[in-house]
């Protein structure tokens, strides 16, 4: 039997602080003598009424026993709770419930599609609120990253499970420390991103909401044009930078910060991933040169910052890229399945699944040639051993039948193949735009019928939480329920 004191403990203590979070955007509006304010007020005492009667309900501070199905349950869980609460401020301003669970989702797994129109001439409020939730979406989903899915062994994440993933004892203890220093690291970074955009010209509340949907790469925006909006250079290469920094694995982040400069280098996940950024734009810079005589500046620029916001998986926009050419279209279609790295606010496969998958068919390929060697894998200094392997391969193949399942669905919804193929891909990678009008860079997703927003929803929390892969590595536990 599942022990649900730590569960709902878990739920309680979440929904209360998103209570406190809504005061926020209740304090903006009120502030703007907008009248919006009472709908995040009652919000807010609704969400930490039933937030504090679950602490209630579910007393004691026993650590708790933490296994495959108790953090089956409690990432479920938690997650299915807060964006149902989270879409209550949606609901208050006029949204369905369909339409404000899927903002309410989108925002929280910071793949960034939006139902919500007319951004410029939305209430500060509103826009303050997508903006905290893909924030704090961004910081929940690293440590959910670094300390549950590691335990679960869930598609090669075992490689990077810390000392104190193997015992109960030790997790609770040990995983404070651990989520105080990601805190810490993402807080600075967006300290640093909002000081740099505020800098370069931004207001005080572009800036903040930007530093939050930056950082956590979730793309949610101000304005209708997105970051294209900003007209200046300068703003969109630190956006770049800051892409870039939310995407890598945030140990890493964190033994630069303790003075160790080259671990960035040294870590081959950020290594491929500064191959594939480097690559991508190279062969566009080079594709947009050629069928578009643009000054070479502005083509890098273009072609950089929109390359690295869906590789990171971010989704900011400064042009409708899908007028590019086919070209551009395939190679950004390929990118919004890499992803960034473990660890990091990204979303996709992953470079290390990627890297792993290539190393394990070469060598069973070199096995096939030579029937004798002998010659161990490992990553990043640790053995790739067979567990891994089989989970990697394991998580590749489900990641693509998911995806393919969930476009046949939204085929039946109505959806063409372009939208319903470009539109599960992006929401099992988090990345948030997809092809074609509805979907796309200059589009919107509240043309969607609702069934099909469903459906998006269900897909970006499985993407994200990567629960497909324990739903099949777990399901003959699971049965014996």
């Amino acid at each position: 039997m599942i022990d649900l004191r730590p569960i709902l403990l878990t739920i309680g203590a979440t929904l209360c602080a998103f209570a406190a979070a809504m005061m926020l955007p209740a304090l903006l509006d009120l502030a703007d003598g907008n009248q919006d304010w009472q709908v995040f007020a009652i919000a807010s005492l609704a969400t930490f009424f039933i937030g504090s009667l679950l602490l209630l309900v579910a007393p004691g501070s026993r650590s708790p026993e933490m296994t495959p199905r108790t953090g089956f349950v409690l990432t479920t869980s938690v997650w299915l709770a807060a964006a149902a609460f989270a879409g209550l401020p949606f609901i208050g301003l006029g949204l369905s419930f369909t339409d404000a669970y899927f903002e309410a989702m989108s925002g929280l797994t910071t793949t960034g599609s939006t139902v919500l129109t007319n951004l410029d001439e939305l209430p500060r409020g509103i826009l303050l609120w997508r903006s905290l939730l893909q924030g704090v979406g961004g910081i929940g989903i690293v440590v959910t990253a670094i300390l549950i899915l590691p335990f679960l062994k869930i598609g090669g994440m075992q490689l990077f499970m810390t000392e104190s993933s193997d015992t109960s004892e030790k997790l609770l203890p040990r995983a404070i420390q651990i989520s105080l220093a990601i805190v810490a690291i993402y807080g600075g970074l967006l300290v640093a991103c909002g000081v740099a955009y505020l800098v370069l010209g931004m207001t005080f509340f572009d800036a903040v909401c930007h530093a939050l949907t930056t950082v956590s790469t979730g793309g949610f925006s101000t304005h209708d044009k997105s970051f294209g909006f900003f007209a200046s250079p300068a703003q969109q290469w630190v956006c770049v930078l800051f892409m870039v920094l939310g995407s890598l694995p945030f140990t890493v982040l964190y033994q630069c910060r303790t003075g160790s400069l080259s671990a960035i280098y040294n870590d081959q996940q950020a290594r491929g991933f500064a191959f594939v950024i480097l690559a991508a734009s190279g062969v566009l810079v080079i594709y947009t040169q050629a069928t578009t005589p643009v000054p070479f500046e502005e083509a890098l620029r273009r072609v950089v910052f929109n390359v690295v916001s869906i590789v990171s998986t971010t989704g900011f926009a400064t042009e409708d890229y899908t007028a590019w050419g086919p070209f551009a279209v395939g190679v950004f279609m390929l990118l919004t399945f890499i992803g960034g790295c473990s660890g990091s606010t990204a979303g996709g496969i992953k470079i290390y699944r990627l890297q792993i998958a290539s190393r394990v068919s070469r060598a069973h390929l070199g096995q096939l040639r030579r029937p004798h060697a002998v010659a161990p894998l490992t990553y990043n200094g640790r053995p790739i051993t067979r567990d891994v392997a089989f989970s990697v391969v394991a998580f590749l193949f489900v990641y693509i039948t998911t995806a393919l399942i969930f476009t046949v669905a939204l085929s039946a919804a109505g959806l063409d193949f372009t939208t319903a193929f470009s539109s599960s891909a992006q929401a099992i990678a988090s990345v948030g735009p997809g092809l074609g009008d509805t979907v796309g860079p200059a589009g919107n997703f509240s043309a969607l019928p609702d069934v099909a927003k469903w459906l998006l929803s269900v897909e970006m929390l499985l993407g994200r939480l990567e629960l497909f892969t324990v739903l099949v590595l777990f399901s003959r536990e699971f049965w014996n329920w």
